[in-house]
């Protein structure tokens, strides 16, 4: 070929129009993948109109769909809806397009991992950093729900953590828009099943609650670094979510309660919004300021790896004996006083109630040889006597004026059979307490103290002293009561039962 002709076959080549860069409603510039899951492609793209960078959501049509019109349109009305918050925990959505039968979500570009990617890349987080984490996502919730907003599939992949501490949710709405019966052929399950709440797995609509089960399931992951009720089938993990209670074994006081209180299965029950927010505050200040997620790694993570059980990740198992009932009444416990109760108590005699803590909830003391308190009879029964250091608690007529009444007990290892042949060690007196605490709070918030009195008194947890546990009576067993005490909250005397047991 002659440089002639080499020039004009190299002019002809300029002249053929060449493939560009794939773009959408011509003004969004697709760069590269971010990723792809279940629903769709994250784009990179760049908007030419006002020149920055964002990310693109392509939806696809859900699998056994039959009307891509009316999963357009779900899909622009509710993440449009979405579009109207403005929290700083909550990814912006720009702008929704619908091309064909493809629809184009484009939102703000957070170029951080998820809080899954974090997660499984470097093992369970501190209990400090799942808090901080879960007060950011719990504000997007609350904004989302004030603006009748139910986002419907908060789960670990829809949370990113920035280098910098941020956490930004997406996803918004359009777990909403492609559950709908128009779309299916046959009982597909939207969404992710293991983090799905037990009302919305029985069929029922997703309410605010539901999210807030979602976060719950989001944290457990995020603090145990396993899915609670992941199984190694669909049917299996649902039948986990409404049957079965998750264990925790590295979070405990207010993020345990949060957790397990946000986990509780019916709706109705369950941690509000403003109670767990209470406590991943305190959680999240719990040992000082916390390191930023996504910053060192190596403070960020407490490096636990997570158990395989069954052949499956899931949570570790109870003790034998702990039975499903205990469970519940565990975990309902810790939520349902958990904001209450706050597990604070101070290392000094305050004879008013700390102004953090359930208000009717006094210190917890010691009772028996070496405590605070001593006592003639620990049934359930009155006494005349005060909540004080060196006082002696004598047993009164109920009928009679009186100060204190024992409204409730529980052995604090559930079986004193052992107590005689074999020593127990007297555990440790802040876990004694807090396992009072929990026990009495949940009594006296109950039916168990009558609802006309509740009002008007206040409680007290007591424990054995280590000399009164390792005491061996001469006939008997141990003391390894806790107690649960009432008394006017004037400070003066009780007339009649305030509990309704039955006596």
């Amino acid at each position: 070929m002659t440089d002639d002709q080499t020039q004009q076959a190299h002019q002809a080549d300029r002249t053929q129009p060449t493939p560009g860069p794939r773009s959408v409603a011509g003004r969004y510039v697709l760069l590269g993948e971010l990723g792809r899951g279940g629903m769709g492609v994250v784009w990179r793209a760049e908007d030419q109109v006002i020149g920055r960078q964002v990310a693109i959501k392509e939806l696809r049509l859900p699998e056994g769909a039959r009307d891509a019109g009316t999963f357009q349109e779900r899909v622009l009305r509710e993440v449009r809806t979405g579009g109207r918050l403005n929290d700083p925990a909550v990814v912006t959505v720009y702008d929704v397009v619908a091309e064909g039968d493809t629809t184009y979500i484009v939102m703000e570009l957070v170029e951080a991992p998820t809080l899954s990617e974090l997660v499984r890349r470097h093992g369970p987080m501190s209990a400090q950093q799942v808090a901080v984490i879960g007060e950011q996502v719990l504000a997007a919730l609350q904004a989302a729900h004030e603006a009748g907003i139910v986002h419907r599939d908060v789960k670990p992949g829809n949370i990113m953590v920035t280098a910098g501490g941020r956490v930004k949710l997406t996803d918004f709405g359009i777990a909403q828009a492609v559950d709908d019966p128009r779309l299916t052929t046959s009982g597909m399950i939207v969404g992710s099943p293991a983090f799905m709440a037990p009302e919305r797995v029985a069929g029922h609509e997703a309410l605010p609650a539901s999210d807030l089960w979602s976060l719950g399931a989001t944290l457990f992951f995020a603090v145990e670094g396993l899915v609670a009720f992941e199984r190694p089938t669909t049917a299996a993990t649902l039948h986990a979510i409404m049957h079965e209670v998750p264990y925790l074994t590295h979070a405990q006081g207010p993020l345990a309660s949060a957790i397990m209180g946000l986990l509780i299965s019916s709706p109705d029950a369950r941690l509000s919004a403003q109670q767990a927010r209470g406590l991943l505050s305190m959680a999240g200040t719990q040992s000082g300021a916390p390191t930023p997620p996504g910053g060192q790694q190596t403070a960020l993570y407490s490096g636990a790896a997570p158990t395989m059980v069954g052949g499956h990740t899931g949570p570790r198992p109870a003790p034998p004996d702990r039975t499903r009932r205990n469970l519940l009444l565990a975990g309902a416990a810790v939520a349902a006083v958990a904001l209450l109760i706050g597990g604070l108590f101070l290392g000094k005699w305050i004879f008013e109630p700390a102004p953090d803590t359930d208000p009717a909830m006094l210190p917890t003391m010691t009772y028996g040889k070496g405590g605070d308190l001593s006592i003639d009879d620990r049934s359930y029964s009155c006494h005349r006597g005060q909540l004080r250091p060196d006082f002696e608690l004598n047993r009164a007529d109920c009928d009679e004026p009186h100060e204190l009444e024992i409204y409730d007990r529980v052995t604090a290892l559930g079986n004193n059979s052992r107590s005689k042949s074999t020593p127990v060690d007297y555990p440790p007196e802040q876990d004694l307490r807090e396992f009072a605490e929990t026990h009495c709070a949940m009594s006296f918030h109950t039916n168990t103290i009558k609802s006309e009195k509740r009002d008007r008194i206040n409680y007290a947890a007591l424990v054995p002293a280590q000399e009164e546990w390792e005491r061996v009576p001469d006939s008997g067993d141990p003391t390894r009561q806790v107690l649960c005490v009432a008394r006017a909250a004037s400070g003066g005397q009780l007339n009649g039962y305030v509990s309704s047991n039955v006596r």
